[in-house]
């Protein structure tokens, strides 16, 4: 695997865990069901398979990201509305 791939890879893995900190079903939870989508496409040596590993890793960022924002914005409507 080229060193760029590699990179990128590690990057959105590190993004992915980070995110995982706020994770409603907790930490270790969501840290090994990641573990195990990664581990799962680690035979991977075609770099057009990796690159499509790594767009589909971003769009579920965007998705946990977008579960996050929800999440803050229902509670903040619970608090202020009457």
């Amino acid at each position: 695997m080229n060193t760029e791939l590699r990179r990128q890879v590690v990057n959105v893995y590190k993004e992915l865990l980070e995110m995982g900190k706020h994770y409603p079903l907790g930490y270790d939870y969501f840290r090994t069901r990641l573990h195990k989508a990664f581990i799962s496409q680690a035979h991977l040596r075609d770099e057009d398979k990796i690159r499509e590993g790594i767009k589909r890793a971003e769009f579920v960022k965007k998705e946990i990201e977008a579960l996050y924002f929800l999440k803050k914005y229902r509670s903040m409507k619970h608090r202020y509305s009457s």
